[in-house]
């Protein structure tokens, strides 16, 4: 489902409760309840399909990225729920124990509690995590209200829709595997914390719409924002693979909806990459342009090596997406 059809279907559902932060009625990456002046509830669910065979790791990257969006808008997690589709009648027991554990390890690792969940019986495998967190209602970062003249910064590197299906392929080494799937499992807590420090107007998460995706839900019809495509972390496997044709059908799916809104200088063949669908992909980060630099570096130096600037916002123009 693409971010058009997903719109679509939540036409008309938002509730006008003033109690709500942050609801349905927009493109953020989590819902915010206000409980008091200085409390309020960050609420989100998501699920995935297996993008490795280790059940353990599995349950990690699927728990990284349910969670992320909870780091996304700046909160702390507190409590986690199991949300599971498994296939009983090809997996053992052993296995949702695995995935299970595996998710767990991510909650504890980001101070949060896993405090049950539902599983069903289901022809295809499924997991994730419902998240709850808790943010101060002025402390919500939003992923729409870019400054013009801010730049972003991007946490992790750019082509894991491409690597995560030629891993279910077959057609990435093994040796290589345990490195991709580590970027795929590490938390955005850590990126979180650090990004709160410096002088931040915006943050989304990375994820199935892909950086151009994001992207565009960031512009909002009220900025540009510029990329260079040359500064973008790109996994350079990733690049061969595309070439070759290994991309998930998300990524066409994103390529449909954003290239409308899209200027490029001059298309490069690996172009795809900017519509990648990315699972738990790193934070996008627009920070003032002289705290750019200090904020890669905090990153970097806490272990989210790919850290770079990649872009920065314009007044609005023609386009709200120019790639350079």
């Amino acid at each position: 489902m693409g971010p058009a059809d997903l719109s679509h279907a939540l036409d008309g559902l938002a509730s006008d409760d003033a109690r709500i932060l942050v609801g349905i009625g927009t493109q953020d990456d989590a819902a915010v309840f206000a409980l008091d002046a200085d409390r309020a509830l960050v609420q989100t669910l998501d699920v995935i399909t297996p993008v490795v065979d280790d059940p353990f790791v599995y349950g990690q990257i699927a728990a990284a990225n349910s969670l992320s969006d909870i780091f996304a808008m700046g909160a702390e997690v507190m409590t986690a729920m199991n949300i599971v589709g498994f296939d009983g009648c090809h997996h053992s027991p052993e296995v949702l124990r695995e995935i299970l554990a595996g998710g767990a390890d991510k909650v504890r690792e980001c101070g949060g509690v896993l405090v049950g969940g539902h599983t069903i019986d289901a022809p295809e495998m499924t997991y994730g995590l419902s998240v709850t967190g808790i943010v101060h209602p002025q402390r919500i970062y939003r992923n729409n209200t870019l400054r013009v003249g801010d730049v972003l910064v991007l946490t992790k590197p750019i082509g894991m829709g491409v690597m995560s299906t030629a891993i279910k392929a077959d057609m990435v080494a093994t040796d290589r595997i345990p490195q991709i799937a580590a970027i795929l499992a590490q938390l955005n807590h850590r990126a979180s914390q650090i990004m709160q420090r410096f002088d931040v107007s915006a943050c989304t998460d990375v994820t199935g719409f892909g950086l151009a995706g994001h992207a565009l839900e960031m512009a909002d019809d009220r900025v540009s924002i510029a990329f260079e495509f040359d500064a973008l972390p790109l996994i350079p496997e990733a690049i061969d693979l595309a070439a070759m044709g290994i991309i998930p059908e998300g990524t066409y799916n994103n390529q449909t909806h954003v290239q409308s809104h899209t200027q490029w200088k001059d298309e490069p063949d690996d172009s795809i990459l900017f519509y990648d669908a990315q699972t738990s992909g790193g934070l996008l980060i627009a920070v003032r342009e002289q705290d750019a630099s200090a904020l890669t570096l905090a990153l970097i130096d806490a272990g989210y090596a790919h850290s770079t600037v990649v872009g920065h916002v314009l007044p609005k123009g023609d386009f709200p997406l120019v790639v350079l």
